[in-house]
């Protein structure tokens, strides 16, 4: 293997002369063996989009020349895009807020607008990955800057999957909607509902789930490019702490505004833990909802897709595996939000150290959740009811009885359970219809009275 010799603060390393990494990506490959997990692409090509605006900033202003320029522009372009991966190696889980992964972009586009400009790798003369790419800048203002532009991009994403959960729980809903069963409660017979009306309820909680993660977005507009080290610019011409933020808004084509107060936000990441507590939000439901549809499907009133054999050793047995995988990325969702909490209440004074596992976890939740939701509505959608279970379930339960107390009283009504049960076991349904009669008991217990808000008392006629 060839090699190139850099220098830094700490002396020269050799770097392989095949990458366009350089010597301060080598030192945190070799400090930083933790996790075997990369830093998150989308944040990758999120600071690729930073360094983008920074350039357009510098060159407008007269820090950078057009040449220049336009090679740092293709290659952040490219990174932006999704080429060059194989050139972000670091570990996940790092010291030092995130300069190691900003500098690793830094050497990337460096080397690549060489090599754009027909020069050598290394070649600081021309572009320094410090005194060009990193012009005005610092990994305090770059790196929480672009977490939220990736975390925008991806709650953006996050919300449209919701909607398409939402979307098939509501056609179940519409399908189900003539379908009686039990409602339950405490885990024992509870009163009629409708099988409709229990993915309706799903689906309403989707709504809830989309709606937060869309106003997410509103949480995270708000950066700190410009404010280099703590806030205070410092280092960094006024013109282009103003500038900056114009040239992001064009280039990522979101609605960022510059922060009021740069300080607050480099030093402060609570921003990041509520947008955290909004993903747990949707992780509880999603872990609810799938172990409802796993019990129902358990009780046979529903039928979840057969996706894959279910056991190395009972033939024909078939498990709710989908349900249960969405449940255990709920949980591990919730973990990932947890540490976002956690990282963003370890940060000391003017900065927080720990961007990088605040990153890789707040990330992580929104795309564990993006697939797990995606993977759900196309479960859903292939769900199938079981309406003579249901009605096996809810004939026999004597709860009916409770959508009949306006008509018998309490009094009346215990009498009937208790006549019942003396006499065995058996469909209270058609015990009702020989003590009531059936068409009372079929008007009762429709699917239009039970789901109806209330009942309508008898006009009064005095």
């Amino acid at each position: 293997m060839q090699y190139r010799t850099e220098h830094d603060l700490l002396g020269t390393l050799d770097v392989p002369a095949d990458v366009y990494w350089g010597i301060h990506t080598q030192r945190a490959k070799a400090n930083f063996v933790l996790t075997g997990e990369q830093v998150r692409p989308s944040l990758i090509r999120a600071i690729a989009l930073v360094k983008k605006a920074c350039c357009l900033a510098n060159r407008e202003l007269g820090y950078l020349d057009e040449a220049q320029s336009n090679a740092v522009v293709t290659a952040c372009d490219e990174i932006a895009g999704g080429g060059l991966s194989d050139q972000f190696p670091l570990d996940a889980l790092q010291g030092g807020a995130g300069t190691s992964t900003n500098m690793n972009l830094n050497e990337v586009i460096a080397n690549r607008a060489l090599e754009l400009r027909g020069r050598a790798r290394g070649d600081g003369t021309y572009l320094h990955p410090l005194d060009h790419i990193n012009l005005h800048q610092s990994t305090n203002d770059v790196y929480p800057t672009a977490l939220k532009i990736a975390a925008i991009f991806g709650v953006r994403t996050l919300s449209r999957t919701i909607a398409g959960l939402q979307d098939a729980f509501q056609q179940k809903e519409r399908e189900f909607s003539g379908i009686v069963t039990i409602g339950r409660t405490e885990m024992m017979d509870a009163v009629p509902i409708t099988l409709g009306a229990q993915f309706g309820s799903f689906a309403e909680a989707c709504a809830r789930d989309r709606w937060r993660a869309f106003k997410c977005e509103e949480r995270l507009r708000t950066v700190t490019i410009g404010g280099t080290a703590v806030g205070t610019g410092l280092a960094a011409p006024r013109g282009f702490i103003f500038l900056a933020i114009e040239k992001l808004r064009a280039v990522t084509g979101l609605g960022l505004t510059r922060a009021e107060n740069p300080l607050d936000l480099t030093a402060n990441a609570d921003p990041c833990a509520e947008v955290a507590g909004i993903l747990a939000a949707h992780a509880a439901n999603q872990i609810k909802i799938a172990g409802d549809l796993r019990l129902l499907h358990s009780l046979g009133e529903i039928v979840l897709p057969p996706v894959q054999a279910g056991s190395s050793m009972m033939p024909g047995k078939i498990n709710p595996v989908v349900a249960e995988a969405a449940m255990s990325a709920g949980m591990q969702a919730r973990m990932h939000c947890w540490l976002v909490n956690e990282t963003a209440s370890r940060g000391t004074l003017q900065i927080n150290e720990f961007m990088p596992l605040l990153a890789h976890h707040l990330l992580g939740a929104i795309e564990l959740l993006t697939a797990s939701s995606r993977m759900m509505a196309d479960h859903v959608e292939h769900i199938t009811a079981c309406p003579a279970v249901c009605r096996e379930h809810a004939g026999r339960s004597t709860t009916l009885i409770t959508a009949f107390l306006p008509q018998l009283g309490y009094e009346r009504a215990q009498a009937l359970v208790k006549e019942f049960a003396a006499g065995g076991a058996g469909d209270f349904r058609r015990f009702l219809e020989s003590k009531l009669g059936a068409e009372c008991v079929a008007s009762v217990l429709s699917p239009e009275n039970i789901m109806a808000l209330g009942y309508r008392p008898p006009a009064r006629t005095d």
